[in-house]
């Protein structure tokens, strides 16, 4: 599995993702589109819009994120095959 993160240091839901990901050790690499030359570009071209958190999973792009309501937990648990709670 491969999963790509184009976020950016200011976003809030970013930083979720980010958080949901890391707490249940699933391994990604992070896109910053504000320092990666042609992130951004590549995020419009894919979605039509600058939004951001997007996971590209094997290729296929998904916003793990319904703007007005955040983060979506209870998909990307399920998407990943984890609990919606990280077990500690």
């Amino acid at each position: 599995m491969e999963l790509l993160v184009y976020s950016a240091n200011w976003c809030r839901d970013c930083r979720e993702a980010k958080r949901f990901l890391n707490a249940h050790a699933i391994p990604f690499i992070e896109i910053d589109i504000e320092r990666t030359p042609g992130a951004a570009d590549q995020v419009i071209a894919h979605t039509g819009k600058r939004a951001i958190p997007q996971f590209v999973l094997d290729g296929k792009w998904i916003q793990p994120y319904r703007p007005g309501q955040g983060f979506l937990h209870q998909e990307m648990s399920e998407l990943f095959g984890v609990s919606e709670q990280p077990i500690t």
